[in-house]
């Protein structure tokens, strides 16, 4: 009687077996050792965040890299990126804010952040994404006509993340912080919105003021989400924004 080929399998010898094992067990040792060295440039990144950082007034602080972080994470994970995908979407949210223009006191600081990423070993490709989306997502960056390209889909959650956290009440507090600390003038009806802003206009701080502000940014902001997820966050903050603004409005004319 002829045996089942099909059924029966010859045992594997003893060299094969540690063979398999081995390579079994380097591949998780390199994956240990992969995570491990992740999660301390996360760590580090986060100690960056709070050394350099820590002279900005509140709306600039480390308290907003850390919710930015955390939605940019969780509209990763709506978005259903991957895991090497997520580790770009958190080192980039915490990076994006270094070296900000707004805040820079010597030139050298627009270093800081590719010279801690080199001196972390991050890999080349992740590095080069990483800054590519601190440069490219900034709101100055899409009046300069820069947002009509393709977006990797990290580039669209870290923007989108940034984004949600200046509209709602967490970005109207944060609007009338940043205006207090640059001393602007908080509502004159004689100072109308800028439209059809430039880069450089958006850049000048004359002729400002903080609730002119929601009209030539904060207001516009829900129509330029790139991710579902971070739309749908958008609208409820939105509307949140629209009806602040008409019982300020109301009460700043005596109406209310």
């Amino acid at each position: 009687m002829l045996k089942n080929s099909f059924t029966q399998k010859k045992p594997l010898s003893s060299e094969v077996q540690k063979k398999e094992l081995y390579l079994k067990t380097s591949v998780c040792l390199c994956r240990e050792r992969e995570m491990a060295s992740i999660v301390t440039t996360v760590r580090n990144a986060e100690k960056l965040v709070e050394r350099t950082m820590k002279g900005n007034d509140a709306s600039h602080d480390a308290a907003h890299v850390w919710r930015v972080r955390d939605l940019a994470l969780s509209l990763a994970q709506e978005e259903g990126l991957s895991s090497d995908s997520m580790e770009i979407v958190e080192l980039a949210a915490l990076l994006h804010d270094i070296g900000d223009y707004k805040y820079l006191r010597d030139p050298s600081e627009e270093k800081i952040v590719e010279n801690f990423l080199e001196e972390e070993g991050v890999d080349e490709v992740k590095k080069m994404k990483i800054l590519a989306i601190i440069k490219g997502m900034g709101f100055k960056e899409e009046l300069a006509g820069h947002a009509n390209g393709e977006f990797s889909p990290e580039f669209r959650v870290v923007q989108d993340a940034d984004r949600l956290d200046a509209i709602g009440a967490v970005g109207i507090a944060r609007c009338f912080t940043f205006g207090g600390s640059r001393n602007r003038v908080l509502h004159d009806p004689a100072i109308h919105p800028r439209s059809d802003l430039s880069k450089e206009q958006y850049m000048k701080k004359e002729e400002q003021t903080t609730v002119n502000h929601f009209h030539e940014k904060l207001l516009k902001l829900k129509d330029l989400m790139k991710t579902k997820a971070g739309q749908r966050r958008a609208e409820r903050r939105h509307k949140f924004m629209e009806e602040f603004l008409k019982e300020f409005y109301e009460e700043w004319d005596g109406r209310a």
